[in-house]
């Protein structure tokens, strides 16, 4: 299970309504997005409760053999962006584990300070055991105990061990992310153990551990979960909640690892659950947060390209420019074929750093720092327009004159399945290690980037989309209204670029940069943004 936020509390008497449905199936595994909204009868409001996704596994059959899941075919929007960004919360489950791992040894989580613990209350006083019988009524056709019903009796245990600490009503918030071992089945023994972490100022982790155990046999570790709790005064605001003492070694060592997961949760909400307009442009980007910035990144590029109400505004010779209005934003998508394959297509345009060989608008790129095989930093440098320009505003700009520079994490991957695209998004970030700088004007990228679609004959549909803000529309408003082509001439140039470079090595490509730059295209493209 992803991490689970409770938005709301739902009371006796009112009607708890649950959808699920399949977004995404893999070879041998499958997610499952489930919605839970509540309804009060009396009154006829309905609200949401929660958001979670779910990974389900296939067994194998009885000779042994993997059982491999038919592909899901999505149809409506909703669907394509569920099914799109899956591949990328995948991604995020496979080293969640790791981060808390390299938050730890960071040496960056603060100690136990020891000015409060003569007051704080003892961990030990907050510990809860109970041991639960599996019953027929507890298990699925298949005799496993359901994981719902393990997490009921979780959270028991965690919420009688954070009253004991809060001398309250507590109410849960949070489940973290967390997985299920292995299976409980009927006639199983239950033994659940909770104790306080860690107690913030308004707010509780209560970490819960479950294990199994028949008469005869060792326990087996079915899962371990964190819970956050609250309590709320009279006016629904959190309460201030008493400090705690952990216990040694093991104690002071689920108290870090605390605070660690509580610095995850705040990225993940800042970052992940907060839809893609929420987010402020240049996100502080350290090796902390890097999972997120790079999911948020990835996932906003899909659920853009995903949308289905495209506008064509104009073509030429095959090369379209299309429209998406949603609100205060206006989204453009350039497309056109090439006669280059795909995954040739994406190592070439993923080299930022050779950019400049084919768009004149890119001055310089410079790689700033290589995060893993798949994310990049980079600061880009673009020239400034003229005021008057061809395709430029018509109104005063404050920056004339002034070279612009971004910070961007570039991120890229590759196809998860058949049919989906190769990836490279972009975003602006900001480095502590390159502030503004006087010289340059420091831009920012909301959600940009291209998908490289596989097609036929080794041919390939090459998409750029970038979603600008109403402080950049007026600079490519010319080409949207048909007053101006710059689109059909940079794509000619990147088109260019890709099929003399078909066979190439990427050593080769920085040597043919002078060749590249024109005079005729370094006007027609003056006007082309990021």
């Amino acid at each position: 299970m992803d991490d689970i936020h409770f938005e709301h509390t739902i009371s006796v008497g009112q009607v708890v309504n649950i959808r699920a449905k399949v977004n995404r199936a893999f070879n041998t595994s499958m997610e499952v997005g489930i919605q839970v909204s509540c309804e009060d009868l009396f009154s006829d409001r309905h609200w949401r409760v929660c958001h979670a996704y779910a990974t389900f596994v296939t067994q194998r059959t009885n000779t042994g053999k993997k059982v491999t899941l038919k592909p899901i075919v999505p149809h409506t929007q909703r669907e394509q962006e569920e099914y799109s960004v899956a591949a990328e919360r995948r991604r995020v489950r496979m080293v969640h584990d790791d981060i808390i791992k390299d938050l730890l040894s960071s040496g960056s989580i603060q100690q136990a300070d020891s000015s409060a613990v003569c007051s704080a209350v003892p961990a030990e006083k907050t510990k809860v055991e109970s041991v639960e019988l599996v019953l027929p009524p507890h298990a699925n056709h298949q005799v496993n105990t359901f994981g719902g019903q393990i997490m009921a009796w979780m959270v028991n245990v965690a919420t009688i061990a954070a009253s004991r600490l809060c001398q309250a009503h507590p109410t849960l918030r949070t489940i973290d992310m967390f997985t299920f071992r292995g299976p409980s089945q009927v006639g199983d023994r239950l033994l659940l153990r909770a104790i306080v972490n860690n107690a913030f100022k308004n707010s509780i982790e209560v970490g819960v551990r479950a294990e199994a155990y028949q008469e005869e046999g060792p326990n087996r570790h079915i899962n371990s979960a964190f819970m956050t709790f609250e309590v709320l005064d009279h006016n629904r605001k959190p309460c201030t909640l008493p400090r705690i003492r952990p216990e040694p070694l093991e104690g002071e060592r689920r108290f870090q690892e605390a605070i660690a997961r509580k610095k995850i949760r705040l990225d993940r909400k800042y970052i992940i659950s907060r839809k893609q307009a929420e987010v402020p442009l240049s996100v502080p980007w350290d090796p902390t947060n890097q999972v997120y910035l790079s999911y948020n990144n990835v996932s906003a590029l899909k659920m853009l390209a995903a949308r289905n109400n495209w506008r064509l505004s104009s073509e030429k010779d095959e090369v379209r420019l299309y429209t998406l209005e949603q609100k205060s934003m206006l989204s453009f998508r350039v497309e056109a074929e090439v006669d280059v394959p795909a995954h040739r297509a994406f190592c070439l345009v993923a080299e930022l750093s050779n950019r400049p060989c084919w768009d004149t608008h890119y001055k310089k790129c410079e790689l700033i720092h290589r995060v893993d095989d798949d994310d990049f930093l980079y600061r880009v440098v673009t020239p400034s327009v003229p005021h008057g320009a061809r395709g430029t505003p018509t109104s005063a700009n404050p920056g004339q004159g002034i070279l612009q520079d971004f910070i961007l994490l570039a991120s890229k991957r590759k196809p998860c399945g058949s049919g989906d695209p190769y990836v490279i998004a972009l975003r602006s970030v900001s480095l502590p290690t390159h502030p503004p700088t006087e010289g340059y004007n420091r831009g920012e990228v909301l959600c940009a980037g291209f998908t490289i679609l596989d097609i036929k004959d080794n041919m390939s549909l090459i998409s750029y989309y970038n979603q600008a803000s109403p402080e950049v529309l007026p600079y490519i408003s010319t080409d949207i209204a048909g007053l101006s082509s710059s689109f059909y001439h940079t794509f000619c140039s990147c088109s260019q670029y890709l099929t003399r470079n078909r066979l190439s090595t990427s050593e080769e490509l920085v040597d043919q940069h002078q060749t590249t730059k024109t005079d005729s295209l370094s006007e027609a493209l003056r006007n082309t943004q990021l």
